[in-house]
């Protein structure tokens, strides 16, 4: 695997899913990483070289150069003082925003009058002030707490979840308990693997699905991906995303996560836990994977499921062009699948067959759960994922936490 040296200074001009840089500045050096897959390495992504790639000279491991954000104080979690817009790449709002950025007016194609004829006329307009306030937000969170003011190493396990759809120039980020199953499916169907989303059982969704990984590619492929393809990152309020992952892998049995997890959260945190319990790791309560999750020497790491996006999807790093989120799942889904061209007869899927007689993760739910806890340990929970919280602009989900 070849490391990168990444420094994006574009001047863009993006069609949606369909992006093209006119100016990019773009530096890159293959760095050999200890342990890495040479065989990976060398993987070609079919796509003609970029005149504009020169090789520069860098030590240490490889790294991708985040943009530069603007250091600015931001006096709130509604930062309306930070200039709204998409980052460019999602055509109906190129006429409505700058480049937050670069702050150059974007073009407006008869392509792209079309797309904002048919999505006003559909609610888009909605969609689309919708997506403007929620980059506005992640904006405004990056320059107060994340602002670059030197070169930012960044190993490429920051780009590890991102899986690509070629035929329609997508990268979606895997959040899990974000509804990335029914995403993995939709990315199937739009690939050619599958026909429809309801053919597609769980684990085939998972562990079959013949989707690849943005590290994958070569260093070329991964940077002119990231430079051109419609980026996609769906959230979901982190206690509700919490709850969800605790109740599928500790509540249902689980012939991996009850035996490594389980047993170490059991043996760790249960006084006079029973030789059954230690054995099969079966039975952790709420109170006790909470204890684990806030253990700074935890013992056993931590777990995509329950880990948080924004160490997951580096959103201060990598632009996404659209954010959705699990609680306006079906519209947000749909709006993209629309503005990107997908077949008319693909929607988002609504099923769950994964312990398809519990009910969803709610609320309601989530409220029960953390009623086990005591004021303290929410309050530590919420510190735990205070960075999403901002981020997304989700509110406190109890009055007293702070």
């Amino acid at each position: 695997m070849f490391g990168l040296v990444l420094r994006l200074t574009p001047v863009v001009v993006r069609n949606f899913g369909r992006n093209r840089s006119a100016s990019s500045g773009l530096d890159i050096k293959p760095t050999p990483v200890p342990g890495s897959d040479p065989e990976r390495s060398t993987r070609r992504t079919g796509s003609m070289p970029d005149p504009n790639l020169e090789p520069i000279r860098d030590s240490g491991v490889p790294v991708l150069e985040a943009p530069t954000w603007p250091e600015r104080k931001v006096p709130s979690w509604q930062t309306k003082d930070i200039s709204a817009g998409l980052f460019p790449g999602f055509p109906p709002v190129l006429h409505l925003c700058s480049d937050p950025l670069l702050g150059n007016k974007q073009p407006v194609t008869k392509r792209h009058r079309k797309l904002l004829l048919k999505g006003a006329a559909s609610g888009g307009s909605t969609a689309l002030r919708t997506q403007r306030t929620r980059h506005s937000q992640l904006n405004g969170v990056c320059s107060k707490y994340q602002p670059v003011r030197r070169k930012q190493r960044v190993r490429l396990q920051q780009v590890s979840r991102l899986y690509v759809e070629d035929r329609f120039r997508l990268l979606y980020c895997e959040v899990p308990k974000a509804g990335c199953s029914n995403w993995k499916r939709v990315l199937m169907v739009l690939a050619g693997i599958a026909r429809s989303t309801q053919d597609i059982p769980h684990d085939a969704a998972h562990y079959s699905n013949q989707l690849r990984r943005l590290d994958s590619y070569d260093r070329a492929g991964i940077a002119e991906r990231l430079r051109t393809y419609t980026k996609v990152l769906f959230v979901r309020e982190p206690f509700e995303r919490l709850v969800s992952a605790f109740r599928d892998k500790f509540e249902s049995p689980n012939s991996y996560y009850h035996p490594v997890f389980g047993r170490a959260i059991i043996s760790r945190y249960r006084a006079n836990a029973t030789g059954s319990a230690l054995k099969t790791g079966a039975g952790v309560t709420f109170r006790e994977f909470v204890q684990y999750l806030l253990d700074t020497q935890r013992p056993v790491g931590m777990d995509i499921h329950w880990e948080r996006v924004s160490q997951l999807c580096s959103p201060c790093l990598i632009h996404y062009d659209f954010i959705g989120k699990i609680e306006s799942l079906q519209e947000d889904a749909d709006f993209l699948l629309r503005g990107i061209g997908a077949p008319g007869n693909l929607t988002f899927p609504d099923f769950k067959d994964r312990n398809p007689r519990a009910k969803r993760t709610s609320s309601r739910i989530t409220q029960d759960y953390f009623s086990q806890l005591n004021r303290t340990e929410r309050q530590k929970v919420f510190e735990f994922y205070y960075r999403d919280y901002l981020m997304f602009s989700y509110p406190k989900p109890f009055p007293d936490l702070h």
